[in-house]
């Protein structure tokens, strides 16, 4: 790792909106707080938790899951359950997708709107049961998101619960963590699909055994009570310590999904875009019954991207070494064409690339000229197509 803008910057800009506080003491802390200080992690304050930001080597974190297994402590993101006859119906509600048409012990990815079609947040869905469902948010948009599922919830034979407090959220990722997992549970992971979960038991803790995950790998996550994620966090190190399993912190599990193409909360998603301005239209389900909310905008931001085609996502791969950050300008023949919402220098490609929205006339892969000021100097990049990592399967 080089000094300057060489150096992944640690915290908290990559990531979702954090609070200002730098008191460990009124920050959140998650189970396995301690097991964290034991192996000398950096801490980090994220979204009001006290969270790992690296073990050590953050490169070599990122390259233990893209070749091996990384172990995550994910437990700051929102839990919340819905049940009731209902539940179904609130959901296709309150959210853009169908949810309704999701199977038990399946997931999906949706997204929560406001009436304007702003994204407040992108969400996994997962169904428990025919009338149980667990929305699992970001950790920075958790009570927001509770908030609206409380007030849409109105009128409908339904419950919103806040189970942020219920679950520890611990995740292995990586090509070797089918063989991790399986060496101490015995649930049917070769029939677990993606977007997938499963209740089980995983080195004797009761655990909904999940295969999702946000690293462009293979993985699992596992959402356990608090008071078992010590128990389970021992167990699969000893189970991963001839597979290469190693912790990993936020920073590289930044640069992987990065990599991966996954967009973030605050970065390539916010409330002044809709998911048509974000390229991911494909989740609104205009087709599913009964009203949701911001049904009439989003359509109108369907036609609009549909006639006037609005500023792309596309990746961005540094000639030189120099490394975007998120909020810089991205130029073309001296003017501005779009902007990054994130940017890293990629282990796996050796080169820094960077996620930003840009002018659809200079958005096709190898367009020529396209730069990103830094500072001043505009440092030429290739535009092209995301994401910039896929695994073999």
């Amino acid at each position: 790792m080089t000094d300057g803008e060489e150096r992944f910057l640690a915290c908290p800009v990559p990531w979702e909106t954090t609070v200002s506080s730098t008191d460990s003491a009124a920050l959140r802390h998650t189970a396995l707080d301690a097991v964290h200080r034991s192996l000398g992690a950096t801490m980090t304050d994220f979204a009001g938790w006290d969270m790992p930001l690296r073990y050590g080597s953050e490169r070599d974190e990122h390259n233990a899951v893209r070749t091996k297994a990384g172990l995550f402590d994910l437990s700051h993101m929102g839990e919340i359950t819905v049940t009731g006859p209902q539940a179904a119906a609130l959901l296709d509600h309150a959210l853009v997708g169908n949810i309704g048409a999701v199977k038990p012990g399946r997931a999906r990815y949706t997204m929560i709107c406001q009436a304007d079609g702003g994204i407040l947040d992108d969400l996994i869905v997962y169904r428990l049961a025919e009338t149980e469902y667990m929305v699992v948010a970001n950790a920075s948009n958790a009570q927001v998101v509770l908030d609206a599922l409380t007030e849409r919830a109105a009128g409908f034979d339904a419950e919103v619960r806040d189970d942020r407090d219920a679950y520890a959220l611990i995740a292995v990722q990586g090509p070797a963590s089918p063989g991790i997992l399986a060496s101490v549970t015995d649930a049917d992971l070769d029939n677990l699909k993606y977007y997938a979960g499963l209740p089980g038991t995983v080195a004797g803790v009761p655990a909904l055994i999940a295969r999702t995950g946000y690293t462009g790998e293979d993985g699992f996550e596992l959402f356990v009570k608090p008071e078992h994620a010590v128990e389970l966090w021992q167990a699969l190190t000893k189970a991963g310590e001839g597979a290469g399993l190693v912790p990993c912190g936020l920073s590289c599990r930044d640069t992987l999904r990065l990599e991966a193409g996954m967009p973030l909360y605050g970065h390539e998603l916010t409330a002044e875009l809709t998911p048509f301005d974000a390229g991911l239209g494909r989740v609104v389900k205009f087709d599913k019954d009964g009203d949701f909310v911001g049904r009439e905008a989003l359509r109108e931001a369907a036609e609009r991207a549909e006639q006037n085609p609005p500023r792309v996502l596309v990746g961005l791969v540094a000639e030189g070494r120099r490394v975007p950050r998120a909020g810089y300008d991205v130029v073309a023949d001296g003017k501005v064409i779009g902007r990054v919402t994130s940017g890293a220098p990629s282990p796996t490609l050796g080169k820094p690339i960077a996620m930003a929205y840009v002018d659809a006339a200079h958005a096709a892969p190898g367009t020529p000229g396209v730069g990103v000021d830094i500072r001043g100097t505009h440092e030429p990049y290739e535009v092209v197509a995301l994401p910039f990592y896929k695994r073999q399967k």
